[in-house]
């Protein structure tokens, strides 16, 4: 089927529409654009030059796909597209460089910001006025709850979650010219509030308690908290207030979201391949843990 276009828009000839494309009201697509088939994009959207849209993708309204950086000459990002895979769900509001490559089944929340050079995996959410701050490596499965900040040069792995308010910093003197980005390893979980200080490593299996300001590397199942935040337990110890049982880590008893959803983690865990398991950097498990 061919595209169906809304009133008002300003489409290139140079740019590529797939089959079954819906495009709203008062849009734009710039040269060399590529939106693939069924993909629906709302009203008042700007689709710059060069920006891959994958099939069965959402574009909600009011957002800007492929934005020059600030202050730079409208030519400054050529050559740099902003690239997203398929399934993808883009609320309302949200703004996303030139420059970055994301994954596929990726999803935001209203009013997103992601800055260049940010590369983001597959099945990767980002919640609302949430504001990735450009140069930054998100892996695969990982949920950002709303209004989290993660400076430039932050290494987020895959199968992190992290929760409401959370600041990953980047600056150890500031203002100055040399950031060191903050490193989450796989499975870990920062709780709600935290901030993590220029060059910290939140390593597998930890958890960062609410409110934490954490200046020291985190240990494998580690929980840490307060300010400055301390060790105060092992996570294999925390059980559910609710139940009673265990909960961490958190992979064996929750499963939503995640690519073991329905059959269990270690049954997920022995059918993958050799290459996923590096593609996931979670080689460091080899059995079920305590």
């Amino acid at each position: 089927m061919n595209p169906k276009i809304g009133q008002y828009c300003v489409i290139s000839d140079h740019a590529t529409l797939g089959a079954n494309v819906t495009v709203g009201h008062h849009c734009v697509i710039e040269d060399d654009a590529a939106i693939g088939d069924n993909t629906y994009i709302d009203s008042h959207t700007v689709i710059r030059s060069g920006v891959s849209v994958g099939k069965d993708s959402f574009i909600g309204a009011g957002c800007i796909l492929g934005e020059r950086g600030l202050g730079h000459s409208v030519n400054k990002n050529e050559g740099q597209p902003l690239s997203v895979g398929e399934n993808a769900l883009i609320r309302s509001g949200s703004i996303l460089y030139a420059g970055s490559r994301i994954g596929t089944h990726f999803q935001t929340g209203h009013r997103v910001t992601i800055r260049e050079g940010t590369e983001i995996g597959n099945y990767s959410s980002i919640g609302t006025l949430s504001d990735i701050q450009g140069k930054c490596t998100i892996g695969h499965y990982v949920r950002f709850h709303s209004n989290v900040h993660i400076g430039q040069k932050s290494v987020v792995d895959s199968f992190v979650w992290i929760f409401p308010y959370v600041v990953l910093t980047n600056d150890p003197a500031p203002p100055s010219e040399h950031l060191q980005g903050v490193h989450v390893h796989p499975f870990a979980i920062i709780a709600t509030s935290a901030t993590i200080l220029p060059g910290v490593s939140i390593y597998p299996d930890s958890l960062v308690a609410a409110g934490a300001t954490v200046a020291k590397d985190v240990e494998q199942y580690s929980v840490v908290g307060g300010v400055p935040a301390r060790v105060i337990g092992d996570v294999r110890d925390i059980t559910s207030h609710i139940t009673g049982e265990k909960v961490y880590p958190w992979r064996y008893y929750f499963d939503r979201y995640m690519p073991w959803e329905g059959v269990g983690f270690d049954a997920w865990y022995a059918g993958i391949s050799d290459d996923e398991n590096r593609k996931f950097g979670i080689a460091f498990i080899n059995r079920r843990d305590p």
